[in-house]
């Protein structure tokens, strides 16, 4: 027998209380502890943003650490330089990261176990591969290129890029692992195990004597990566091996490299989106200025979040819904993860705003001047989260050439209004460009929905009674 909230309220509640509360309660039952798509699909973008709330807290209360210790020089010279291989890493997966997302229910639904082994494999191989290319470019380019570059940067951006096949090996592991629906396997790692063995290894280089610089933090973080990663390569490795059954492989990369690609430019096109202002206020502003910057877009991670969790929970079922269910049903649950994303962001902002400048003091002296650039900033997180994960349901059902195209798009007005705006107005500029970008794409994506699946995302609009064949 399954847990029922409404049923438990009847029992504990008085009548009259739990007549009250039953229509929202039922809601909840629906989408958390229904035994169909959307009950699994609540139940893991619940735990998603379970552990991005635990991730986020971590995460902040580790980049306090770091700043307090560093100072704001050399803290602003990690950033820039660890910000830059994450997204490097991320990158070099060249889509098979979220691909697998695609594939592996596909496969798993019609018995293409063939298939579903020689993706698996392939994709840890590739990545690999293609991340150590990248790495080794990178490393050739600052020899090559290094009277151009500023001598603080080329020391640690030089020991970041070893970081960079970890990366992207722990970015398709995580793919497999959501593929599967596990995700505390998934996230894990990445955001929790990851940032505590960063703090961890450079307390403990600091404990015995090492400086407080900016190099020192990025070996810890390199020892941190590669400890995070081979765990959590022979934690996915052992359950996959177990759920599924031995046999021969089947390599499609032809096929598999045609739908990544696409995949691969719309998360690019993401990543560098997410983080061009931090970029950007590197390229032009001191690594002081890039402290600040980042310590106000870590304290608005706190909103961010929300909108991760969810993505990382609805993606499979998007997938599974565009490939074995109806235009009704899609169009039904997408409606759905729009208020998941928008209501929690919403209050998540609120609380942001309101404990925003005491947070940003606690990175020490100076930082809390980043709190007035909260109140732009936020603008655009919360319009992005009213159109929910958008660019996952486009490029699930198979409209990831288009998606891309919208994101290239956003990604050149970013760029151009940061470059436009830094300069006259710094970082009051980089907010503003960054927010103005994020309702460009808001708009872009629930357009682009709209047009080629007759879906209305978007939190205060109705929904659509156009329906038809998913494009």
């Amino acid at each position: 027998m399954r847990f029922s909230a409404a049923r438990t309220a009847d029992r504990l509640l008085p009548e009259r209380f739990a007549l009250a509360v039953r229509p929202l309660l039922a809601r909840v039952d629906a989408a958390l502890f229904d035994a169909g798509e959307v009950g699994q699909a609540g139940r893991m973008s619940l735990a998603a943003f379970s552990i991005r709330i635990v991730s986020a807290v971590i995460a902040f209360l580790s980049q306090v650490c770091m700043a307090r210790w560093m100072g704001s020089f050399e803290y602003g010279i990690f950033v820039l330089v660890w910000v830059s291989m994450v997204i490097a890493g991320s990158l070099a997966c060249l889509g098979f990261d979220t691909s697998l997302i695609r594939f592996v229910p596909e496969y798993r639904a019609s018995g293409k176990f063939n298939e579903m082994r020689g993706i698996l494999l392939t994709s840890r191989l590739f990545v690999l591969l293609a991340a150590s290319f990248f790495a080794a470019t990178g490393m050739a380019g600052l020899w090559l290129f290094s009277g151009a570059i500023e001598s603080v940067y080329v020391q640690p951006f030089l020991l970041g890029l070893f970081c960079l096949p970890m990366i992207s090996l722990s970015d398709a592991l995580q793919g497999a692992s959501r593929a599967h629906s596990w995700v505390f396997a998934a996230l894990t790692p990445a955001y929790i195990v990851r940032p505590i063995l960063i703090l961890v290894f450079m307390a403990a280089a600091l404990r015995a004597g090492y400086p407080p610089s900016a190099s020192v933090a990025v070996i810890a973080a390199l020892a941190a990566t590669y400890t995070t990663t081979v765990a959590q390569l022979f934690g996915v490795t052992r359950r996959l091996d177990a759920r599924l059954p031995k046999g021969p492989r089947r390599v499609l990369f032809g096929h598999w490299f045609t739908v990544s690609l696409p995949i691969f430019l719309v998360e690019s096109f993401f990543f560098l989106l997410t983080n061009a202002d931090v970029l950007m206020v590197g390229r032009f502003m001191s690594p002081d200025d890039v402290a600040v910057y980042f310590a106000t877009v870590k304290t608005l991670a706190l909103v961010h979040f929300v909108y991760f969790a969810v993505k990382a929970g609805v993606a499979p079922r998007y997938a599974a819904f565009t490939h074995g269910g109806s235009h009704a049903e899609l169009a039904a649950f997408a409606r759905q993860t729009v208020s998941w994303t928008f209501w929690p962001s919403l209050a998540m902002a609120l609380v942001v705003l309101a404990i925003g400048e005491p947070m940003l003091s606690l990175f020490g002296p100076g930082f809390e001047a980043g709190y007035p650039f909260l109140f732009v900033l936020v603008v655009g997180v919360v319009a992005r989260a009213a159109v929910g994960p958008t660019e996952s349901l486009l490029t699930m059902s198979g409209n990831q050439n288009i998606c891309a195209a919208v994101y290239a798009l956003t990604l050149a007005v970013n760029v151009g209004l940061n470059v436009l705006f830094i300069p006259a107005m710094g970082l009051w500029g980089a907010a503003i460009a960054t927010a103005a970008a994020m309702l460009f794409e808001t708009i872009a994506l629930s357009l682009t929905v709209w047009r080629k699946l007759g879906i209305v995302m978007a939190i205060f609009l109705p929904s659509s009674d156009r329906h038809g064949a998913i494009a």
